[in-house]
């Protein structure tokens, strides 16, 4: 197999992985333009909103069931922000989804949104500590 070959595979690959998160991530994005006016723009930085946002949801005391899919498309968010930084790629199995970084470290964004309503998370750190073991040589 041809250098040529394995990335023309592995991008092929990308999209049927990919298919839901990204969806996830564009509804949140739209729905927190319209409806919050916050602007996510897939940065690192964006991620700060983004935990401040699921504290807030936390101390409103909103029950969990109320923001499952928000929380959802907020890990997918936070998983596409890796993605781009990194060029890593989603990778799905069973139903579940994750993120694997070049370095073929597999980080669960979805877990760390649920973690970060419970005040045990943050998905900013989970970028940063995914962008900075990918960037290990």
């Amino acid at each position: 197999m041809t250098s040529a070959t394995t990335v023309t595979t592995q991008q092929e690959a990308r999209p049927s992985a990919a298919a839901k998160p990204l969806r996830w991530a564009a509804d949140v994005v739209s729905t927190l333009r319209e409806g919050a006016r916050l602007h996510l723009d897939y940065s690192a930085q964006s991620l700060w909103r983004v935990d401040r946002l699921i504290d807030e949801l936390r101390r409103e005391d909103t029950p969990y069931a109320a923001v499952e899919s928000v929380l959802r498309g907020l890990g997918a968010y936070a998983g596409e922000v890796i993605v781009r930084q990194t060029d890593a790629e989603w990778w799905a199995t069973g139903g579940d989804h994750w993120v694997r970084t070049p370095d073929g470290r597999l980080w669960d964004p979805f877990e760390e949104a649920r973690r970060c309503f419970t005040g045990a998370g943050s998905l900013r750190l989970l970028c940063r500590d995914a962008t900075r073991e990918a960037a290990r040589p």
